[in-house]
């Protein structure tokens, strides 16, 4: 064998634990039965307990409550803000051939906001996992909660229908309560670190594999 194709090879202290993990979760997709894809989550498990792996790779329960008190905190001082109302009316009402922009970008602009610090900062090395193979997981699962707290205290604290407003201005003083929700769901999810405790995924998919029955 030539030196440039030795050079080219991977040393085996070229490898980390990420490396090993990526290729469980190819394996897991290639196994038949459960008890293999069983065996494969576990081995992946103890892997993720193994100090050298410095990603974020798991979304646990605790993940998804570490998210709310984080969009909780973020979001309650702008709930007594009567600021919001005027910032609703402004979302509403300018338009661009009947396209309320400003609402748009704010949305577009809220996604953008998670996305950049969930996978484009150096505050943590999160690993992008998919859901349904094309929903980034982590982002829609911050998304999703850090909406539902903006909803669930608007409404609790009677700041949604206060004064009137019309149903899709209600929907513009949500969005601008999920901008704040959004940005302390993300910190509140990543800055404590990766998580103990079992993968959603895995418990859903495990409870999936016990229910089917599938032949082992």
């Amino acid at each position: 064998m030539s030196s440039e194709g030795k050079d080219q090879r991977q040393s085996p202290t070229d490898y980390d634990i990420n490396d090993v993990l990526r290729q469980l979760d190819e394996l897991e997709g290639t196994v038949d039965t459960s008890k293999e894809r069983q065996e494969v989550r576990r081995t992946r498990r103890m892997l993720e307990s193994v100090p050298g792996s410095d990603r974020i790779r798991k979304y646990t329960s605790r993940d998804i409550a570490e998210g709310f008190v984080g969009g909780i905190i973020f979001a309650l001082p702008l709930l007594v803000e009567d600021g919001v109302f005027e910032i609703a009316e402004w979302f509403v009402e300018f338009t661009v051939a009947s396209i309320p922009i400003f609402f748009v970008i704010n949305v577009l602009f809220i996604v953008g906001l998670v996305s950049g610090l969930l996978y484009f900062t150096d505050i943590r090395n999160v690993q992008v996992r998919l859901l349904f193979g094309f929903l980034p997981k982590r982002l829609t699962a911050v998304l999703l909660i850090s909406l539902c707290v903006a909803a669930g205290t608007m409404l609790m604290w009677g700041r949604l229908t206060a004064e009137g407003p019309s149903n899709f201005e209600m929907l513009a003083r949500i969005t601008v309560i999920w901008a704040a929700a959004a940005l302390g769901a993300s910190l509140g999810d990543i800055l404590p670190g990766e998580s103990s405790g079992t993968d959603i995924a895995d418990r859903v998919a495990e409870i999936g594999d016990r229910e089917s029955g599938s032949p082992e």
